[in-house]
């Protein structure tokens, strides 16, 4: 390894990967916002090559930054093994950490953390939700070890495997008695309420886009842009508010009738639902466990 690089070079560029922004890495860090910027510098003045993209106000990894995070994040976890062993640390519980995203977070996923405890008892579940990007990144700095939820962009998976288990859709959600329950969601229908959609960046905004501009609406601007299922939910119920969301985010309320969902005109996929891994990640017993009940718990479906 060049001997310029120093850990302290290596933990900033991590955090800030991880958490997408100089602010936050440097309240992590504890250090300033100047400090972490003038690290990161000194690293890719080092490696000879820019980490990430800087036009856009969140930072996000070039392709570069997301292979020297892989290695680098394994290397780190290597390190806090070799730690304990030499110092003859107690032996910790079997812990398996997973990223899960939105659209398996409320039902797949819970049935098969219930699952893995009775197959795995002595395993303790550590689970990570957030967006994409931001599980994205933690898959790939080894601080999890699993990310359930749709696929990433092709671009994004560099590094890693997916296992498919089943394909998303996307739903279009209101309250109970919605003046369009029942009727046909025509172009016009949808310019007479407001309407929730996935902001720009979120995994089913192609998707939906894509189904806006087929009935001529692709300049459609929204009321609200949200993925989150509180805040959805709360808005949809107290209005005449259209959401258009991954229907695995939606699927306890559907069942319980808090909310419900319109007819299309025709299906909207938003694309692959599934598992990804470090393609060279070694996989524990637990973490088996867990991909099977995942592919017996979709087969089901």
């Amino acid at each position: 390894m060049n001997p310029r690089i120093r850990l302290r070079h290596i933990r900033c560029f991590l955090e800030t990967a991880r958490i997408g922004s100089l602010s936050g890495a440097a309240d992590a860090l504890r250090i300033s916002q100047p400090a972490v910027s003038k690290t990161l510098r000194e690293l890719e003045e080092i490696l000879g090559t820019e980490l990430f993209d800087r036009s856009t106000r969140r930072l996000v990894l070039n392709a570069a930054g997301r292979s020297f995070q892989q290695h680098a994040g394994t290397a780190m976890a290597a390190l806090d093994t070799a730690e304990a062993v030499a110092t003859g640390a107690a032996p910790r519980s079997e812990r398996l950490a997973v990223g899960v995203l939105p659209s398996v977070a409320g039902t797949l996923f819970p049935r098969a953390a219930v699952a893995l405890r009775d197959r795995c008892p002595g395993c303790v579940l550590r689970v990570s939700t957030g967006p994409n990007w931001q599980i994205l990144s933690q898959l790939r700095d080894g601080g999890i070890d699993m990310m359930i939820g749709q696929m990433a962009r092709p671009d994004q998976m560099e590094g890693l495997s997916f296992r498919h288990l089943y394909t998303g859709r996307v739903a279009l959600v209101a309250r109970p008695g919605h003046p369009l329950l029942g009727q046909p969601v025509t172009p016009e229908a949808l310019t007479r309420y407001p309407l929730m959609l996935p902001p720009k960046g979120a995994l089913i905004y192609p998707a939906v886009r894509a189904f806006l501009s087929s009935l001529g609406l692709q300049g459609a601007e929204p009321a609200f842009e949200n993925v989150s299922l509180a805040f959805g939910r709360k808005v949809v119920q107290l209005s005449d508010t259209l959401w258009f969301i991954h229907s695995g985010v939606v699927d306890e309320e559907l069942a319980k009738g808090s909310l419900v969902t319109l007819d299309l005109t025709h299906e909207v996929l938003s694309g692959p639902i599934g598992i990804s891994l470090r393609e060279a990640s070694v996989q524990s017993e637990s973490l088996q466990a867990l991909i099977d009940i995942l592919a017996e718990l979709a087969q089901a479906r």
